[in-house]
C-alpha cells in the first residue's frame, strides 16, 4: 500500500504543471555606442546575450567569468561586475512551460573579444534588431531601451 501511494506521489509530482520548468542562467550585459554584445553559437540562427549555467557550488561572479571567457576570449573584471537585474520569460526554442530565469550583470573586461568554443559569431545589435532575440533577451532590450542605453 505504501509503495502505491509513494508511485501516486512521484507521478503527481513529476507531471504536474503547477510550476513550469525554469532554466536559471547568468547573462553579461556589455554595451558600446548604444548597441549590445550579441553572440550566436554554432548550428544556431538566434543570437543571445553572452553567458551561461552556473556549474556546482560557482557564485555567480565565478560562473559568468569563466563563460565569458570561454565564449569570448575575455577576462572579465570582478571589481566592475554590477548586477543589471533579473529577467524571466519562455524559453526561446524550449517546450511551452519551459522559462529561462536570467541574472544580468555588467562589467568592464580584459583582452580582445573573439568568438570561441561553441560560439560561432558575435555581432552588436542596436534596440532595431529587437524582433532576432529570444523573448528574454527581448524583456532585456526594453528594460535597457527604458534605461536610455539601448
Amino acid at each position: 500500500m505504501a509503495h502505491t501511494y509513494l508511485t501516486i506521489f512521484l507521478f503527481i509530482m513529476f507531471t504536474s504543471s503547477a510550476s513550469p520548468s525554469v532554466i536559471d542562467k547568468l547573462a553579461w550585459i556589455f554595451l558600446k555606442d548604444r548597441e549590445i554584445l550579441m553572440a550566436r553559437s554554432r548550428n544556431r540562427s538566434t543570437f543571445y546575450i553572452p553567458g551561461g549555467k552556473r556549474e556546482t557550488e560557482e557564485s555567480d561572479a565565478q560562473a559568468l567569468t569563466r563563460e565569458i571567457q570561454e565564449e569570448l576570449s575575455v577576462i572579465l573584471l570582478p571589481e566592475s561586475l554590477k548586477l543589471a537585474g533579473t529577467f524571466q520569460a519562455q524559453a526561446h526554442g524550449q517546450p511551452e512551460g519551459v522559462e529561462v530565469r536570467m541574472t544580468c550583470y555588467f562589467a568592464d573586461y580584459q583582452g580582445e573579444l573573439q568568438a570561441a568554443a561553441e560560439i560561432a559569431e558575435i555581432d552588436w545589435f542596436t534596440y532595431e534588431k529587437i524582433s532576432e532575440v529570444g523573448p528574454v533577451d527581448q524583456i532585456i532590450f526594453n528594460w535597457l531601451r527604458e534605461q536610455g542605453v539601448l
